[in-house]
C-alpha cells in the first residue's frame, strides 16, 4: 500500500534540521548572512543531545502512527463493501465446503484406520 506523500517545504525542513543540530544560524540561508555564533554561556545552557532524540523519536512515531491511520481510514472508503444477500450468500457457501470436506476427512480416515485395523492383527 503506497503512502500518500506530501510535499515538504524546504524553509520548514531547514528550520527542522537546524533544531536537530542546536545551530541557531540564519533561518532563511538565502540571504547570505554569516550565521549568528552562539554565546558560550548559551551553548552550556542547552540540554545535552540523548534525551531529545528519545522524545523526537516518540513523538515521531505518534505522528507516523496517526498518518498511518488516516491513510487507513481513506482506503477503507475505497472499499466496495458485499450487500447483505452477497455476504450470506457467501458465508453459506463457505459452510457448505467446510462440511463436505470435513465429511470426505473424516471418511477416508475412518477408510484407512479400518485398513491398518485389518493389515495389523
Amino acid at each position: 500500500m503506497g503512502r500518500l506523500l506530501k510535499k515538504k517545504d524546504p524553509e520548514k525542513k531547514r528550520a527542522q534540521r537546524l533544531e536537530r543540530t542546536g545551530d541557531e544560524g540564519t533561518a532563511n540561508g538565502a540571504q547570505g548572512g554569516a550565521p549568528a555564533k552562539i554565546a558560550p554561556a548559551a551553548r552550556k545552557a542547552q540540554p545535552p543531545a540523548k534525551p531529545k532524540p528519545v522524545a523526537g523519536a516518540e513523538d515521531n512515531f505518534i505522528r507516523k502512527s496517526i498518518q498511518f491511520l488516516r491513510e487507513v481510514k481513506s482506503e477503507l472508503k475505497k472499499v466496495t463493501w458485499p450487500s447483505r444477500k452477497q455476504t450470506m450468500g457467501s458465508t453459506a457457501v463457505v459452510i457448505i465446503l467446510v462440511m463436505a470436506i470435513s465429511l470426505f476427512l473424516g471418511t477416508v480416515d475412518f477408510a484407512l484406520s479400518s485398513l491398518v485395523r485389518i493389515v495389523l492383527p
